[in-house]
C-alpha cells in the first residue's frame, strides 16, 4: 500500500510540475502579436528600399505589431504566392507594392476573402477608379511628375530641341503616367520639342547606361533625356560624360541622395522628389487604422515636389 501511494504521489508530482511549466512558458510568451504582411515587388531598388524603411519606422515603437516580409523578385506568379502564404499564415493585413500593377486582381480576391484589409502603395492598380471595400492606395500621382519634370526642362532647353525619354518597367503605372505627363506638357506647350527617343532601362542604371549611349551615337543634336527615375538618370549621366558630350540636360524622378547630389553639382538639371517617407508611413497608417475599424478614405496622396538648382539645398 506504501509503494502504490509513493507511486501516485510521484506521478502527481510529475504531472504538476509539467502542468506548471506549462503554464510559465505560455505565461513568458506574452499575448500574440499583429501580424502585418509586406510583399515587396523586389528587394534590389534603392528607391523602394526607403519606402520599406519608412513603413518599418512606423512600426519600431509598437511591440504589439510584426511585420511579415517577403520579395517577388519581380516575378508577378511568385508575388501571388507570398500574398497567399501571408494570408495562410494568418496576417490580419497586406501592404504590397506590385510587381505589376494589371495583375492585381488575384491578390485583391484572395485578401477580401479571408477579409482582412489589402493596402496597395507606390504603384497604382485603380487609375481612373476608385478602390473596392476594404482595398486601399497610398501613392503619388505619377502624371503630376511627369508634367513638372518636363515644365522645367522645357523652360531649359529654350522650347525646342530633340529630347529622348528613359522609361521605367512598361507594365507599370509609374512609367506609364511619367510618361504620360511629359508628353502632354510638350503638346501643351512646347511644340518645337521633338520626342526622338523613347526606350525601357527598366528603372535600372546599367540598362540606363546602355540605352543613352546608343542615343548618343543615333541622335548628335540630342538637347535633353527626361528619365522616369534617377537610377537611370544616374546611368544616363555616366554614359553622357564617357563620350565627352555636353550641353545634353538629365532630368530625373524621386530625389535620391546621389541624384539630388548631382542637381548640386550641376550635373543633373533636376529630379522630382518623390516622397519616401509619406508613402512608407501613409501605408502604415492605412494599415494600423483599417485594423482598428476606423472609416478611411481608400486613397491617400502624396505630393511630389520639383527640385532644382534653386531649391536643391533644402533636400540635401
Amino acid at each position: 500500500m506504501k509503494k502504490s501511494l509513493c507511486v501516485f504521489m510521484v506521478v502527481l508530482m510529475v504531472v504538476s510540475g509539467l502542468f506548471l511549466a506549462g503554464c510559465q512558458k505560455k505565461e513568458a510568451a506574452g499575448p500574440q502579436k499583429i501580424s502585418i504582411a509586406f510583399a515587396r515587388s523586389e528587394s534590389n531598388d534603392t528607391w523602394l528600399s526607403y519606402l520599406h524603411d519608412a513603413f518599418a519606422a512606423e512600426f519600431a515603437s509598437k511591440p504589439e505589431y510584426e511585420i511579415i516580409w517577403s520579395d517577388g523578385q519581380n516575378d508577378v506568379t511568385r508575388q501571388q504566392d507570398n500574398v497567399n502564404a501571408a494570408i495562410a499564415q494568418g496576417v490580419k493585413a497586406i501592404v504590397v507594392v506590385p510587381v505589376d500593377t494589371s495583375a492585381a486582381a488575384p491578390m485583391i480576391r484572395a485578401a477580401q476573402e479571408a477579409k482582412i484589409p489589402i493596402i496597395f502603395v507606390n504603384r497604382n492598380p485603380f487609375v481612373g477608379s476608385t478602390p473596392p471595400a476594404g482595398v486601399y492606395y497610398c501613392g503619388s500621382d505619377s502624371v503630376v511628375a511627369g508634367r513638372q519634370q518636363m515644365e522645367y526642362l522645357g523652360e531649359q532647353m529654350g522650347g525646342s530641341g530633340e529630347i529622348a525619354i528613359l522609361m521605367g518597367q512598361l507594365n507599370q503605372e509609374a512609367a506609364q503616367d511619367r510618361t504620360r505627363g511629359v508628353k502632354q506638357i510638350i503638346t501643351e506647350k512646347y511644340p518645337n520639342i521633338k520626342v526622338v527617343g523613347e526606350q525601357t532601362g527598366n528603372w535600372m542604371r546599367n540598362e540606363g547606361v546602355n540605352v543613352t549611349e546608343n542615343w548618343l551615337t543615333a541622335y548628335p543634336n540630342l538637347k535633353a533625356i527626361a528619365s522616369n527615375n534617377d537610377e537611370m538618370a544616374m546611368g544616363a549621366l555616366v554614359a553622357i560624360a564617357s563620350t565627352g558630350r555636353t550641353g545634353i540636360l538629365v532630368g530625373g524622378t524621386d530625389g535620391n541622395p546621389d541624384a539630388v547630389q548631382a542637381v548640386k553639382d550641376g550635373k543633373m538639371a533636376c529630379s522630382v522628389l518623390q516622397n519616401a517617407k509619406g508613402q512608407g508611413a501613409g501605408a502604415a497608417d492605412f494599415a494600423i487604422r483599417a485594423l482598428k475599424g476606423e472609416k478611411l478614405d481608400p486613397v491617400k496622396w502624396v505630393p511630389y515636389e520639383l527640385i532644382t538648382p534653386k531649391n536643391v539645398n533644402d533636400y540635401l
